[in-house]
């Protein structure tokens, strides 16, 4: 049996799916978390029938007639897959506004059961709805259903009552008669209709004990974390306590422990090999694998925190005045709203934000937010923030925090480029959102999120890392001759030959030497293979606690191992942060730009972005360090300008095809009109 679950967002959906199929799928309290069909079979414990019911997950809808991309997925699927049940998932709190999606439900002679979700707020709320007067008006099973938290109740009546009503007959409560779609006076008149049967039906079964009241606890909330000068401010703040918290006092304090048994672990090994092991069999083994994997893996608890603290944001409701907060800025681009949701999902992962841009229906700024949400510090470039932030800047919060605003500035400026040279200049956007309540989040599922997330970070770092790092650490140990290179002679190495030429041209960034190139170039595979690159490259096993040894050449800190200044330390992580992205996500890209052409473009513009950000920090942090610019500068200010001159013209190549359409379509009308 094919069960297909429908609701309005932000109804309780996905986290119901969840509760009867044991999946784990992404939930958030914030509409458009879902956007795609998710499919997984019921749970044997709820399922008494004896048959096998498939569960489907659909993006929320308001209607049947669609507005969004996700509503086309949801009505495509019911029209064109006819599953044998639908499970209507309906807000008990807002009764009134779900009951008219259940409403074109019930008109498509398919059995509809609707679950009555989040109906212990109903109590809160001093509210009652009687459901059996609700089932008999609407003319299907109705059961109240909690899916969240430790009061679980219901579900095994829903899939009693699925089974149930399995082949029978669908009586639509609403005869709005046949309407012809193209005729938008009729669809009006319709939804009218409609509309006032679902007012008398609520009025006939929801009792409240007191009115709304015009302001509410919410409300209040809104007014000071909305608030559209304040909003930003506050969202600064909090991210900086995630970034302390996660960084500089708990996940620390854990990374340390875990360093240490890393640390014992490479030790245990390294005297299980003993002396009589080939130099270069212990060098790959012990520095190669198990130091730039544990170089990686270290970093774990600080990023493990940082997912648990971002989902529960994302839980309590607060993230959805996120996106609403940074709206008003996003809008003056021409960017959809639906692209600041993508890009505050790309906070957790490049791939699910590029892939969620699927939804946004207009061609140029779907691509356009597919190529910019790679900007957005992802949980792959977390270890290199963790890295820079620890070793240059004593766990300072402000590096984190800052990386996240300065890749919303950057993604406001490219959008404004893009803009001009796409000819996108008269797109108009309606940005329509609706704001969860607040709620207490919940540890259970943030405690997941964290698992889920981390989880992808292992096998990562157990897959393409191991890797990467061992082909590291082979053209580090040979030159071309094939031939091991002497101790203290890692430049004549394949790897050193290989990154030199990348080396020159970063040499006005600040990081002009082969084991930076080397780490900013691997970092294309995957962004954790800069922290990993970076301790095979320069034999440092141990970046959390490295200023307790003594490393190479009575260097007494990673710092002065690399050799970098605090401006050249933050333009390599910028380089990082906003250059390409790795290719994985590349892929993603391509797959939703569905244009060679658009993705050639999108890398090429990534890494002109990155290498400017890189630039002028850089070289105006110098200034600012040492009272003279860095090295490189001219070289640098030429490349700059050259990559500046080809934007521009591609901006003024864009007005002119813009001017030339708009033109083209003011003589088409006056054409018309003579």
């Amino acid at each position: 049996m094919k069960v297909a679950l429908t609701g309005n967002p932000n109804s309780g959906k996905t986290t119901l799916f969840n509760a009867i199929t044991g999946r784990t799928e992404h939930v958030g309290n914030w509409a458009g978390v879902t956007v795609d069909k998710k499919e997984g079979q019921i749970k044997s414990n709820l399922n008494m029938t004896g048959k096998e019911i498939m569960a489907i997950d659909l993006p929320g809808a308001y209607s049947m007639s669609p507005f969004t991309s996700e509503e086309s997925i949801t009505r495509d699927f019911i029209n064109q897959e006819t599953p044998d049940v639908l499970i209507n998932i309906v807000d008990a709190t807002n009764l009134s506004r779900s009951l008219f999606f259940t409403s074109q439900l019930l008109e498509l002679d398919i059995p509809v059961v609707v679950a009555l979700n989040k109906s212990d707020l109903l109590a809160k709320k001093q509210t009652k709805i009687d459901t059996a007067r609700l089932s008999q008006l609407l003319d299907c099973p109705v059961i109240e259903t909690v899916s969240i938290g430790g009061g679980v109740t219901g579900l095994k009546k829903l899939v009693a009552a699925v089974a149930e009503v399995e082949g029978s007959k669908q009586t639509p409560p609403i005869d709005t008669g046949s309407v012809d779609i193209s005729d938008k006076i009729a669809v009006k008149e319709s939804d009218k209709k409609r509309y006032q049967v679902v007012k008398e039906i609520v009025a006939k079964v929801e009792k409240r004990s007191v009115a709304s009241v015009s302001h509410t606890k919410q409300d209040a909330l809104d007014r000071v974390l909305a608030h559209k000068w304040i909003g930003l401010p506050i969202f600064a703040l909090i991210m900086w306590a995630v970034f302390s918290i996660s960084q500089t006092y708990g996940g620390a304090y854990l990374a340390d422990i875990l360093v240490g048994w890393i640390d014992s672990f490479r030790n245990l090994v390294a005297g299980a090999l003993g002396d009589n092991v080939s130099p270069f069999l212990s060098t790959l083994l012990l520095d190669g694998i198990i130091g730039g994997v544990g170089a990686v893996i270290g970093f774990l608890p600080l990023i493990m925190i940082l997912f648990f603290l971002l989902a529960f944001m994302e839980d309590s409701g607060y993230m959805a005045r996120v996106a609403l907060i940074v709206e008003r800025f996003f809008k003056r681009v021409r960017l959809s709203g639906k692209s600041i949701i993508r890009m505050v999902s790309g906070t957790g992962g490049a791939i699910p934000g590029i892939m969620a841009t699927r939804t946004i229906k207009d061609e140029r700024q779907r691509r356009t937010t597919a190529m910019l949400t790679p900007f957005m510090p992802c949980g792959a470039k977390l270890p290199v923030i963790a890295l820079f932030a620890g070793v240059f800047f004593k766990d300072a919060a402000w590096v984190g925090t800052s990386m996240y605003f300065l890749a919303i500035l950057l993604i406001i400026l490219s959008a404004m480029i893009l803009r001009k040279i796409t000819g996108d200049e008269k797109t108009t956007n309606f940005f329509i959102m609706e704001l969860p309540e607040y709620r207490v989040p919940s540890f259970k599922r943030a405690t997941r999120s964290m698992l889920d997330r981390g989880k992808a970070f292992i096998v990562n770092a157990a897959t393409i890392i191991l890797i990467s790092n061992t082909l590291v650490q082979i053209m580090q140990s040979f030159n071309w001759r094939f031939e091991l290179v002497a101790e203290g002679a890692a430049n004549t190495s394949i790897l050193a030959s290989l990154a030199n030429p990348f080396a020159i041209a970063l040499i006005p960034l600040g990081f002009g030497v082969w084991q930076l190139a080397a780490a900013a170039v691997t970092g294309f595979i995957a962004k954790e293979n800069v922290v990993g690159t970076l301790a095979v490259v320069y034999g440092i096993t141990n970046f959390i606690n490295a200023e307790e040894f003594i490393l190479i050449e009575g260097a007494t800190s990673v710092a002065e191992v690399m050799g970098l200044t605090s401006a050249a330390a933050l333009a390599f992580l910028a380089f990082n942060l906003f250059s390409p992205p790795c290719f994985a996500a590349i892929g993603a890209m391509k797959s939703e730009m569905e244009s060679n052409k658009w993705v050639a473009g999108a890398v090429s513009f990534q890494l002109a972005m990155g290498y400017i950000v890189a630039f002028l920090i850089y070289q105006v942090g110098t200034l600012i360090e040492t009272g003279t610019l860095g090295k490189g500068f001219l070289p640098g200010l030429v490349v700059v300008a050259t990559i500046s001159g080809v934007i521009g013209y591609l901006m003024k190549k864009g007005s002119r095809k813009h001017l030339a359409q708009y033109k083209s379509e003011i003589s088409t009308l006056e054409r018309q009109r003579s």
